[in-house]
């Protein structure tokens, strides 16, 4: 028996007439609302989702400033059609459509992948130009997890995007958290190495770190932490990790130093002003194998690229703001020294499985990084928060409990949710 059964169970679901979201009206955050809406129905080959917990994305401030010029939403009218923000969350089924009944059940538990790679199917005639998209997205036009239920749209069925658990006890916070740690699993990815047996042998190139290299992370922010964390995964012999604040690293060292203890990684935690020299003496004057830039400054990055060893990748995961974008980069290491550069935006279906079944197997503690919890009513200032710098970490908001002020974590696990929800449910 889960040990959330005690919540919800797929006989005693009751579904509402009407429930709390957050609702977008136009850009800028006089047009956000906690709104009690209409539960939608839905149609034949459509599914309604209880959402469990939801995390709040930083990417919702581009949308609340570009409104309907959005890419996702391209010429949207939110003041006619309301929007529901949200692109994170762990749900489960309370309604299956007729045409979806064997193969869908109320009472199972998923992971959604926001990001849709296909065209819109509903309401075409409501987008600019909906012959140039391509993909859309839960929590865009597509309605989003900030709620306390969730349809579940054709186009999500049709890319693939209904993600099942790998184990279905899983932590709600810790399905939540599933997106975002996607997006620096597919990050890492994105780096590869050329291996060769001997000298006749074929180059053979490997997704990820180079094990028993040098790796570098730069900025030790929330995501940045989580790439120091699943860097271990591919056992480097040196993880150096650098940010101007002290409290930063001291985190760090606190949560995985055990961890690469273990794998035998020798981690160090080093301000900006002592990176360069230490970089050098560990990798006896080579340089890093990979650098990760987790922190979108121009004079950063570009300091940094003079740290590659030859084969050395620099994965540019921190993105630039327009009009500081532009690197130079030195054709003649390109050529002699065989350094690459790469980069992503988000992840795919394959990285929220490739995820789910990380957390699941322990290869990263998705409670690191959780700075706060509390009710779906706290949306908007945790949104404030994102855009003032004030939270440092993913806020897990659980929709379907009484309003309760937002309470600051260190660290988050599944007792701590189970006891939350037993006292906000009265369970």
């Amino acid at each position: 028996m889960s040990k959330y059964s005690r919540y919800h169970t797929p006989s005693d679901f009751v579904i509402p007439k009407t429930m709390q979201a957050l609702v977008a009206f136009g850009k800028g955050f006089e047009n956000l609302s906690i709104k009690e809406v209409p539960v939608p129905e839905i149609g034949p080959h459509q599914l309604l989702a209880r959402v469990d917990a939801a995390g709040v994305c930083t990417s919702i401030l581009k949308l609340i400033d570009q409104g309907e010029n959005h890419t996702f939403l391209n010429g949207w009218d939110m003041k006619r059609w309301p929007i529901i923000l949200g692109d994170e969350g762990s749900v489960t089924l309370v309604k299956v459509g007729s045409g979806l009944q064997d193969r869908y059940e109320p009472g199972q538990r998923f992971a959604i992948q926001p990001a849709v790679d296909t065209d819109p199917i509903n309401h075409r005639e409501r987008y600019a130009d909906v012959e140039s998209m391509h993909k859309c997205a839960v929590g865009y036009t597509l309605g989003g997890h900030l709620a306390e239920y969730i349809v579940v749209q054709e186009e999500v069925l049709k890319a693939d995007c209904m993600l099942p658990l790998p184990e279905d006890d899983m932590a709600y916070f810790a399905v939540s958290m599933a997106e975002p740690i996607s997006c620096i699993v597919s990050a890492q990815d994105r780096n590869y190495h050329i291996y060769k047996e001997g000298p006749h042998g074929r180059r053979i190139p490997k997704l990820g770190l180079l094990g028993g290299g040098v790796a570098v992370v730069i900025g030790a922010g929330a995501m940045g932490r989580i790439h120091a964390e699943l860097a271990l995964r591919f056992s480097p012999k040196v993880l150096i990790i650098s940010d101007l604040e002290q409290e930063r690293l001291d985190r760090i060292t606190a949560t995985i130093g055990e961890k690469a203890k273990a794998k035998e990684c020798k981690l160090i935690c080093v301000t900006p002003d002592k990176l360069e020299e230490v970089v050098k003496a560990e990798s006896r004057g080579r340089g890093a194998d990979d650098i990760i830039l987790a922190v979108g400054i121009n004079a950063v990055q570009q300091k940094a690229l003079e740290l590659l060893a030859t084969g050395g990748v620099a994965n540019l995961f921190g993105g630039l703001p327009k009009g500081k974008h532009i690197l130079q980069m030195d054709a003649l290491k390109v050529h002699y020294q065989e350094i690459k550069f790469v980069g992503s935006s988000g992840g795919e279906p394959s990285d929220m499985t490739a995820t789910l079944e990380a957390i699941a197997r322990g290869d990263i503690d998705s409670g690191n990084y959780v700075a706060a919890v509390g009710s779906l009513d706290n949306a908007i200032d945790v949104l404030k928060m994102i855009k003032e710098t004030r939270i440092d970490g993913k806020a897990i908001l659980y929709p379907h409990i009484k309003q309760t002020p937002l309470q600051m974590v260190d660290h988050w696990d599944q007792s701590k949710e189970i006891e939350f929800l037993e006292q906000r449910l009265g369970v």
